[in-house]
This record gives structure tokens, C-alpha cells and sequence, in this order.
């Protein structure tokens, strides 16, 4: 037993006589697994990178929600890939509950944060950003953001798939798909990727790419945390400099002229790819970006909205770049502290839809928002059927998107009092259950629930079709034979929770 101990710290890195001493002080003693785990973890990646008690509320306080914010046992910050690997195997060697978290970004509880019984691994010092000699490849660590990545590389002439809002993490975004202003025209972010460096279970790193590791690259497009943790995301870049962009406001009475005026490009406009449209209904007004990705003066494929009297142009056709766009994007960005959620649901596209659950949502987000000051949105994202054509191109896609024109619906949610926790999610989980009971009814219904969007109690993997979830559990229980991240990880949309 003392050789096994002896040989396991060795192989995290330890001195013969560190070894000896941990194993005089704790082999055959009634330690803490998890106090064992973080002495380890401090000797091994260094005390500047293991924060124990009393921890640094700062530091465990960097999620976007209020809602998951809870205090660890230890917060390990590996600063390399091979911190990473060192951290998984004291994990799975003292079998202790982790949470993983890179940008911290996702609302659900127990996603990337864990309490007294668990250890954070906070991978925000893998921030990595390179940009390859030829502009072809650009190499990110999980740990950056998204507004960092597109200012460093938009300063560099490059463009890469990947989040729409600055402070979303890169390895959660991607890892969960990555929807982007581009998608329509290039694929998700995941299908951008050319290869994955991840740490396995076992604390074996290796690349995952469509020659090597063939079946974890596809696994890795979208099927979430299930497989390892990826320390690199080698992103192909697109020909993206230039573009147009355009931001009008609009009165919610305007709802339905507006909703129209969606399905009219989607039907027509949405056919020219480098065109998409962001659409987010507020309580009190209507925002619509026109965005383009070429530098064109009042692209064509946007007639519908042309002729729609706007309240206010907040910005006016604008030629820029994915850099300006995105420092736009964050300066509308709230920096209040406050508690979040999201939510998805899928359809086909219908004018007459999507007036009527705007409605019904309307009305009780409204009710809400008298008694508890919570604001929600009504977004819809349009997916062209190019979406997922790009994805099976490009290595296939574990997500099962439908290969149809179609939309996915999304909310942000934003309120402050726990207690007015489940009267503010009603709305949205209401809204959900009638997009399905109308869309059924009228044969518009998808089942498909994109993961980035999906609220904690939805099964977004569950949605990818049984074919593609048997082939997810199998790739993972090949890369995972110990089942160390569907046993001992926090949250996440698992494998080991869809049957």
C-alpha cells in the first residue's frame, strides 16, 4: 500500500522524500481524502496555484451567476497542460468531487462550482492566445475570453468562430457547441475546431483530431464535459475581415410587424448565408442587429427590415470588424451582480408561432416582473440549414442539428432575490412547454435543445438522437473505463444522467 501511495506521488511529480514524508503522515491514518488531495495539489502545481482556507472570496466569486456561486475546499489554478494532468490524476486518485470552470459563464448550479465537498478547477490561467505564421490556425487556451481572443486576433487580421458576448469563456462555449454571428456560414465554433489537446482521465494527454482519435474529435463537437478536459482548442480562422452591421430599436408594438419581418429573411434572405439577424425581445422594447459579413452598404438579404419604422437607430450601418462588433456588444453588456438563467427550445419556422408564444410568454414575464423586478428576453436564433451542413463537413457533429432551416429560441433571465427563484424560471419553463405543445400541434416542433442554451433541468444530450448518444457513451467509456468524470464531477450535462 505505502508503494502505491509512494509510486502515485511520484508520478505527480514529487521528490522521493516528499513522498516519504506524506506517506509516514498520512498512509494508514483517518485522513481527509480532500485535505490529502489539496496538500498534494499544493506541493505538486505549487502554492501560488492551490488556494485552500481561508480562500480568496474574490476568486471564488467569479462566476457570472449569483446563483451558483458556492465556496470549495480547495480552487487548484493550473497554470500548463501539465498541471492539468497532475490535478486529474490526484482527483482520481483520492476519488474527490471536482467541478471544472473556465469562463464561468453557465447559470446552472454545480456546472463549474462546487462546495465544501469538492475542489474547483479553475482553469482561467490557461489563457493562451497564438495566432499560427500563416493567420491559418489559432491556438486558445479554455481559460480565455472570448473578447480577448477576438481584440487579439482581430488586431492580427484574423477572425475565428466562437462566443458573441466578451466575457464567455472559450472552452465551455466551444465544448458546448459555440453558436456565433458566422454560424450560418461557417458551422458552430466546435466544427471550427481542427484539433483538441485534452487530458484524459488518467491523466494522459493526447490530441484529438479528425486523423487522430478520430472518434473522441467528433465526441469532443458538442458533447459537452464528458470526455476529459481540453488544455488547447486549435481553431481554424475564416475569411472574415470587414463587415456591416446595424442596430435598430423597435416598440414592442411593433411585435408582430417586426416577427414578420424575421420570417420573411428567414425564408428569403437567410438563402444569402453571410447574413444573420439577432433578435431580442425585451419587456419593454425590441433590439434587431443586422449583421453581415462582407463590408456591403445595406445588404440586400435584409430588405424585410428596411422598410420597418424604427424607435431609435442605435447604431447606423456601420462598416467594421468582428473586433468593433464585439466591443459594442460588450458595452450593452449589464455589470450588475445578479442572479441568472437561460433556457432553449427548437422549431420550425412559422410567423404565426412564434406571434403566439411570444404572447403567452409575454404576458407572464410581465406578471413577474411587477412582483419581483426580474427582466427576461425573448430571442430567437436562426439556423439555416447550413448550420448543420458545415458541422457534417467538417468531421460530423454529435448534436444531431436538424439539416433544415429552423430556430433556436433562447431567454436571458435576470433577477436578484433568491426567494423569486422558481416564480422567475416559471416563465421560461411555461414558455418552453408551450413552444413544444404548439409546435407539436402543428407539426413545427423540434426536439432539439442546443447545450450553450439549455437550463439545468433540460437534457440537451438526450436530444441528440439515440444513435448519437449510444456512440457519445461508448467513445466516453473508452477514453474513461473508471468513469471519472460521470462519477466524480460536480454537474455538467453528463452522459451518465441521459438513459
Amino acid at each position: 500500500m505505502a508503494l502505491t501511495f509512494e509510486s502515485f506521488l511520484g508520478s505527480v511529480g514529487l521528490s522521493g522524500t516528499e513522498a516519504q514524508s506524506l506517506t509516514g503522515a498520512y498512509v494508514g491514518k483517518s485522513s481527509s481524502p480532500l485535505a490529502l488531495a489539496c496538500q498534494v495539489a499544493q506541493l505538486c502545481l505549487g502554492q501560488d496555484n492551490v488556494h485552500t482556507a481561508p480562500l480568496n472570496q474574490t476568486l471564488v466569486d467569479e462566476n457570472w451567476s449569483q446563483v451558483v456561486i458556492s465556496e470549495p475546499y480547495c480552487i487548484l489554478q493550473p497554470s500548463n497542460t501539465n498541471d492539468v494532468s497532475n490535478a486529474v490524476k490526484i482527483i482520481s486518485y483520492f476519488q474527490v468531487k471536482f467541478a471544472v470552470r473556465s469562463g464561468g459563464h453557465s447559470p446552472n448550479p454545480g456546472f463549474s462550482s462546487i462546495g465544501q465537498g469538492g475542489v474547483l478547477l479553475d482553469l482561467q490561467k490557461l489563457d493562451q492566445i497564438v495566432l499560427s505564421s500563416d493567420k491559418s490556425v489559432a491556438s486558445l487556451g479554455p481559460g480565455g475570453r472570448w473578447g480577448d481572443v477576438i481584440s487579439t486576433l482581430d488586431a492580427q487580421g484574423a477572425t475565428v468562430i466562437g462566443g458573441r458576448i466578451p466575457d464567455v469563456g472559450v472552452g465551455g462555449l466551444i465544448l458546448g457547441g459555440g453558436f456565433s454571428h458566422y454560424s450560418g456560414e461557417f458551422g458552430l465554433a466546435a466544427d471550427n475546431v481542427k484539433n483538441f489537446e485534452i487530458v484524459l482521465a488518467d491523466g494522459t494527454v493526447t490530441a484529438a483530431n479528425a486523423a487522430l482519435n478520430s472518434d473522441l474529435f467528433w465526441a469532443l463537437k458538442g458533447g459537452g464535459p464528458n470526455f476529459g478536459i481540453v488544455t488547447r482548442f486549435d481553431l481554424n480562422t475564416v475569411p472574415v475581415g470587414q463587415i456591416w452591421y446595424q442596430v435598430t430599436v423597435y416598440s414592442v408594438d411593433q411585435a408582430h410587424e417586426v416577427l414578420d419581418a424575421f420570417v420573411e429573411w428567414q425564408n428569403n434572405g437567410a438563402s444569402d448565408v453571410k447574413s444573420t439577424v439577432a433578435l431580442i425581445m425585451g419587456l419593454q422594447s425590441i433590439t434587431v442587429g443586422l449583421i453581415y459579413s462582407e463590408p456591403t452598404e445595406q445588404p440586400s438579404a435584409f430588405a424585410p427590415f428596411y422598410s420597418l419604422t424604427a424607435l431609435a437607430v442605435a447604431v447606423p450601418g456601420t462598416i467594421g470588424t468582428n473586433g468593433s462588433l464585439t466591443i459594442l456588444l460588450g458595452m450593452s453588456a449589464s455589470s450588475t451582480i445578479e442572479r441568472h438563467d437561460y433556457r432553449a427550445a427548437s422549431s420550425r419556422i412559422d410567423s404565426q408561432l412564434y406571434k403566439d408564444v411570444y404572447a403567452f410568454w409575454r404576458e407572464r414575464a410581465l406578471v413577474v416582473h411587477g412582483t419581483t423586478g426580474a427582466n427576461q428576453t425573448f430571442c430567437i436564433q436562426p439556423v439555416p440549414a447550413n448550420l448543420a451542413e458545415e458541422g457534417i463537413a467538417k468531421g460530423g457533429n454529435p448534436m444531431g442539428i436538424p439539416t433544415e432551416n429552423h430556430q433556436w429560441w433562447t431567454t436571458l433571465i435576470d433577477w436578484t432575490n433568491a426567494s423569486d427563484d422558481e416564480a422567475v424560471r416559471q416563465v421560461s419553463i411555461d414558455t418552453t412547454n408551450q413552444w413544444k405543445a404548439l409546435g407539436e400541434e402543428r407539426k413545427l416542433w423540434l426536439p432539439h435543445l442546443f447545450m450553450n442554451d439549455a437550463s439545468r433541468d433540460q437534457n440537451p444530450i438526450g436530444a441528440y438522437g439515440d444513435d448519437n448518444v449510444a456512440k457519445l457513451k461508448e467513445i466516453a467509456l473508452k477514453y474513461d473505463k473508471n468513469r471519472v468524470f460521470q462519477t466524480l464531477q460536480n454537474g455538467g450535462f453528463l452522459l451518465s444522467e441521459v438513459n
